[in-house]
């Protein structure tokens, strides 16, 4: 544990919290990957257990990967990203996670609610490129947004503020 704690710059206990969530954030993907790619092959009735043989077979393999894509991913990103502590590091990967997933999740409603419903664009190519473009334009917002809530709540505030000038910078919106 000594090593651990050195090896992402872990000075106190509370900042276990967030290599723990990283773990268990990769498990739960690893896991819904594994249940999706299984289901669209086996019957989960009639071969049971054959079922949760390969979702927890897929499950180490997933996550195996992921891991190592995430630790690379790390050494790519550590120098360009200013943090002054390597465990800051997967909190803000943690941020990306959740804001992600949550404009997703969040964008749905928001398009039912003006009276967007992939139904009423259901036909054919342009109806569902129409949908997602609106989407997208729904998303990139709220993302942002997000992306500060949630940089806020897990401590990492001015590292996202700096993220957002420097993207809204980008895109040409602010100077």
């Amino acid at each position: 544990m000594k090593a651990f704690k050195q090896r992402w710059d872990i000075q106190n206990n509370w900042q276990l919290t967030f290599p723990i969530l990283g773990i268990l954030g990769l498990l739960y993907t690893a896991y819904l990957f594994s249940k999706k790619i299984i289901r669209s092959f086996i019957d989960r009735q009639e071969y049971e257990w054959l079922y949760y043989v390969l979702v927890v077979l897929l499950i180490v393999i997933f996550y195996y990967l992921m891991l190592r894509f995430f630790l690379w991913c790390f050494k790519k990103l550590e120098n360009k990203w200013v943090t002054r502590y390597r465990w800051e590091m997967i909190a803000i990967f943690i941020v990306f996670a959740l804001t992600g997933s949550s404009s997703l999740r969040i964008a749905k409603p928001i398009l039912e609610a003006i009276g967007f419903t992939r139904a009423l664009f259901s036909d054919g190519f342009i109806g569902g490129f129409i949908y997602w473009i609106v989407r997208i334009i729904i998303i990139l917002p709220l993302y942002q947004v997000l992306l500060l809530i949630f940089g806020t709540l897990l401590g990492q505030f001015k590292f996202f503020w700096e993220f957002e000038k420097k993207m809204l910078r980008r895109m040409r919106i602010i100077k």
